[in-house]
């Protein structure tokens, strides 16, 4: 099995593959006749979900899985590392890893909102908005889907970060067997069997993944057993319905926050008070779906439901001397049609869909004793319904230009119910409501060239994590926002680009801001989002040894300006959490046989602020990795993956606060020099 080419991997990655031009006629759903090999309609393969997702008038990527499976895949900053506009960092680990697109929950790098979290196209965010992503399993993923801020409103999300979607693989995407092992650094271990078949009508994926980490730093030791499966059945007609299964045994200790000088001059030290308190966060998850697809002349319609169990034992210390003790099931349904058909000798594209998610969980906290429960400090229900109808049409008013009009409405409950009277009656009910419509337009100048504009409205209700946790903050508003967006995207030759220019306008931003543990909630009022997204590969050298070789060099670059707008307390400052630039960029040579190797490096050349009140930055840093492999012709691959091999200290993310000082431990160091190897065997 020869590797792919880079230029494509890295333009699909990117989200620059060619735009597709609009056609002159009606095109039927590709897989419409439904033969015996025709891809999964309710699981489209890679072809046909770039397809779909170029038709946004605005900021999307994918990303397929070869793009990542050639070196470690660990966590989903491995997945996301070069779409521009997105800041993925991981605090330890796989653990929790912060994701945020365009600032979307900037000041949380724990239990991320902001933006919608999605498995095949069903939810994985809670009911209240607020999601994880340690039970997404990079190697249980075929491609992954990105749609910046409103774009992801195909989904029903109308949010400041959009949606990250992780496509499963099936037995039609993937048939045989797949043995992969990794080890290497900090007692690394992860090993991947997996098994696909099509039988006639049926057909079938499973891949159970087992990982394990001593980890860089103290106290974070690790234990990670998944398994991510579904069974499909094809239906006369073109329909087809899919059975997805997650089950997921996560053991992980989890370190304090540093103060800067530590996180510099000792990164892999912790608090004693981790060890005092055994502090970790366990979670035993299992998640079941179903989703059908029923094709018509003119398009689909797609139906489904989910429901997920997930229960969380969490001790904490230092400030916040407790065990979080939860049992949480969410669930929910959705529906969706589209069509395609030409009105007054135009095309014209009809999306209409709903959804409906509802969540309860039973939020118990103790106090820490040595990591076991002490007395009952809270006990609470959670309880979160949600729902959302939304619709959006592209009418062609010339063959290569598509005016696309959106409108989603929702309906947010939010209600406490406090059983622990100690404190007071704290118990509470909350409903949040809006409209937020989208305007955009796509030029398809040529095949290979695409211009987009759009300016689109969304509200983010107050999750939980901010609403209540042992106190209850009942005044919060949803944020709001509206953004107006610029862009291009195509290829010429061995030069391909993604280019987008945007500035959001924000109202009652939601501020989660932590010291020790200690937190703070509250809307920060007027503020402002804009920045550059660039992404690039470009194959500068082809047959330069021998025929069929290549060096191609790939990059994705943000620039991100959040700041206060006007406020009372912080004036102009900037917004702290993310850096102002951020680039990460790859150079690779691939030989016609077979192997590959290149440096690759991620820069942040200027520190960031980790308050409002802009007193405390980071250091500015860059990190030095290297990839090398080789694929032989019998499906077997082997690869090292060098990373931080200059063994740079350096701050990976942060805690914010309103005003820090050299004492606050606010500060996430980054993982040393590690060194990985894995083989992969597809057969």
């Amino acid at each position: 099995m020869k590797m792919t080419g880079l230029l494509r991997a890295g333009t699909v990655a990117l989200g620059l593959t060619p735009a597709i031009a609009a056609a002159q006629t009606i095109t039927p759903p590709l897989n419409v006749t439904a033969s015996p090999d025709a891809p999964s309609t309710t699981v489209p393969d890679a072809a046909e979900a770039r397809q779909r997702i170029e038709k946004t008038p605005g900021g999307v990527a994918l990303v397929p899985a070869e793009d990542v499976r050639d070196g470690r895949a660990n966590t989903v900053k491995d997945i996301l590392d070069y779409v521009p506009g997105v800041f993925a960092q991981s605090k330890y680990g796989q653990e929790d890893s912060r994701l945020a697109i365009r600032g979307s929950g900037l000041s949380r790098n724990v239990h991320l909102r902001g933006t919608r979290i999605l498995r095949d196209g069903i939810p994985v965010t809670d009911a209240d908005g607020a999601g994880d992503t340690m039970e997404i399993d990079p190697l249980a993923v075929d491609y992954t889907e990105i749609y910046k801020g409103a774009n992801a409103l195909q989904y029903g999300a109308s949010l400041l970060g959009g949606a990250v979607n992780f496509v499963s693989p099936t037995g039609r995407s993937q048939p045989g067997f797949l043995l992969r092992q990794e080890l290497g650094s900090f007692g690394a271990l992860r090993s991947q069997f997996g098994a696909g078949g099509v039988h006639g009508d049926y057909d079938y994926h499973v891949t159970p993944t087992y990982s394990h980490s001593n980890g860089f730093r103290d106290h974070t030791g690790q234990y990670y057993r998944r398994l991510n499966g579904n069974f499909g059945y094809r239906f006369g007609g073109g329909a087809e319905t899919r059975f997805f299964l997650f089950a997921a045994d996560i053991d992980q200790k989890t370190p304090s926050a540093l103060t800067k000088a530590q996180a510099l001059s000792n990164p892999k030290q912790t608090a004693a008070s981790s060890f005092r308190g055994n502090t970790k966060r366990n979670i035993d998850a299992v998640r079941g779906a179903n989703k059908t697809t029923f094709l018509t002349d003119t398009g689909e319609i797609t139906v489904g439901a989910f429901l997920a169990s997930r229960k969380l034992f969490h001790p904490l210390y230092g400030g916040f001397n407790a065990v979080i003790d939860n049992d949480e099931i969410n669930g929910g349904g959705f529906a969706r049609w589209t069509d395609e058909q030409r009105i007054g000798g135009h095309r014209n594209e009809t999306t209409l869909g709903v959804n409906y998610f509802a969540g309860q969980m039973d939020a118990r906290q103790f106090a820490n004793i040595g990591g076991r429960r002490g007395n009952l400090i809270s006990d609470s229900d959670q309880i979160s319904r949600s729902w959302e109808i939304y619709g959006e049409n592209a009418f062609y008013i010339l063959p290569e230009v598509a005016v696309i009009a959106g409108l989603q409405g929702s309906l947010a409950y939010r209600e406490y119910e406090d059983h622990f009277l100690g404190n007071g009656d704290q118990s509470f009910r909350r409903h949040f409501d809006s409209i937020n419509p989208k305007l955009g337009i796509r030029w398809d100048v040529t095949p290979q060239h695409q211009l987009f504009a759009n300016l689109n409205w969304s509200s983010e209700p107050p999750p939980f994590f901010e609403l209540g946790t042992t106190t209850v903050q009942q005044d919060l508003k949803a944020q709001e926002s509206k953004t107006l967006e610029f862009g291009a995207r195509g290829r010429s030759g061995d030069l391909a680009w993604d280019a987008a220019l945007y500035r959001a306008w924000l109202d009652n931003e939601l501020q989660y801001q932590t010291i020790d543990s200690i937190t703070n909630v509250f809307n920060a009022g007027r503020t402002m989002h804009q920045g550059v997204e660039l992404g690039g590969a470009w194959t500068a050298l082809r047959d330069s040894l021998q025929p069929g070789d290549r060096t191609t060099l790939r990059a994705a670059y943000t620039f991100s300006d959040f700041r206060f707008d006007g406020d009372p307390v912080f004036g102009d400052n900037d917004i702290p959490g993310a850096p102002r630039h951020f680039l990460r960029a790859e150079l690779r040579y691939t030989h016609a046989d077979g192997w590959y190797f290149g440096p690759n490096v991620e820069w942040v050349p200027q520190g960031y602020y980790a308050d409002n009140a802009n007193t405390l930055k980071t250091e500015a840093y860059a990190l030095l990795g290297a990839k090398a492999g080789y694929d032989f012709d019998n499906g077997l691959r082997i690869f090292l993956d060098g990373r931080n091999l200059l063994d740079k200290a350096y701050i990976s993310n942060t805690n914010v606060a309103a005003t820090a000082t050299p004492a606050s431990a606010l500060f996430n160091p980054g993982d040393g020099r590690a060194i990985y190897a894995g083989m992969e065997f597809r057969w």
